[in-house]
């Protein structure tokens, strides 16, 4: 299993893992990316970003990478750094297939990606993943399953991906949606030759949307990696955006509304891995931060009461623009 070598990492960090959706691409829904981002956005000058975060977050302990093929050109960005540094044997890198990006490099496209879950994207993508990631690939994920997902039935695409298994690949899966708890139990009973199929889940999990952790933990117990993202609830947990408590919260620990959001996730017996999805230098320090937060009763209680009904939480986020 490639996260052993996490499980083995002494660095405050060493938990917290970098995604490369917010700048691998011009358009994402993260509020505040008119600020965060270079002017222009060209493909050149987003490259730069994620280069400079992707130095930044491996000095300060970052050992995890996340990236998509719908992420724009994330896997073309990693890959260009991880090739110009030979020495990051340490890394973990996951990717994620299931949705092809169809934005052409446009924040105000019509559609920005589009899901499919059939063997024969998982073919191509798969393809043109290891033409970029090569032999740095240690996970690949299917993107956003839901209950209703096909990639939990087609024993076709099972065999497939037990075979990259095989190989020595990890094979895991992300999910979305107000009904991330049925789609993770229903992931967990998916096996071939009577060998479960995943060893990762990756899943929302933040202040307001907690109504996964159940199922998370019995991920968890089931021996799979977790790993967390949209901790900030793209966006709607950091400053200015926050909640008045999480404010209140931040100023407390004299830390930011990002370090606290974060450190509450952290603080999950069965987290593996939190992602920080920060677009600057100044976000990744301060995210960073949250491995040493320390929260106490009193606070815990105040923020817990900012968890939203699931179905409100997932409407809200499908409102938001993309910038």
């Amino acid at each position: 299993m490639p996260f052993a070598r996490l499980a083995t990492a002494t660095t405050p960090t060493c938990h917290i893992g970098l995604g490369l959706a917010a700048v691998g691409r011009p358009g994402y829904i993260n509020l505040g990316r008119e600020q965060d981002l270079p002017e222009g956005r060209s493909v050149d000058a987003m490259r730069r970003r994620t280069h400079e975060l992707l130095d930044a977050a491996y000095a300060q302990g970052v050992r995890y990478f996340d990236v998509a093929r719908s992420y724009g050109r994330s896997e073309e960005f990693l890959a260009d750094w991880l090739n110009a540094r030979p020495d990051t044997d340490d890394i973990v890198i996951g990717s994620k297939w299931g949705y092809t990006y169809t934005a052409g490099w446009t924040a105000d496209a019509e559609t920005h990606e589009v899901k499919d879950h059939s063997v024969q994207t998982y073919e191509r993508q798969r393809a043109e993943t290891a033409d970029l990631l090569g032999d740095h690939l240690d996970l690949y994920q299917i993107h956003s399953v839901t209950p209703d997902s096909p990639a939990l039935t087609d024993k076709e695409l099972h065999a497939k991906l037990a075979e990259a298994a095989a190989q020595g690949t990890t094979i895991g899966f992300s999910t979305s949606g107000p009904a991330q708890a049925d789609a993770i139990r229903a992931a967990l009973a998916v096996t071939v030759d009577g060998e479960p199929l995943f060893r990762t889940v990756q899943s929302t999990y933040n202040a307001l949307e907690t109504s996964a952790a159940p199922a998370l933990a019995e991920a968890h117990d089931a021996g799979l990696t977790v790993i967390v993202k949209e901790a900030m609830a793209n966006g709607r947990l950091a400053a200015p955006h926050a909640p008045e408590v999480l404010k209140a919260v931040a100023a407390e620990t004299s830390l930011g509304c990002d370090a606290v959001a974060l450190a509450l996730i952290l603080r999950q017996p069965w987290a593996g891995v939190v992602l920080s999805g920060a677009a600057t230098i100044n976000q990744l320090a301060s995210n960073l931060h949250a491995a040493v937060v320390d929260l106490d009763e009193d606070q815990l209680t105040r923020l817990a009461a900012l968890v939203e009904d699931p179905q409100a939480y997932w409407g809200t986020r499908a409102g938001l623009p993309w910038h």
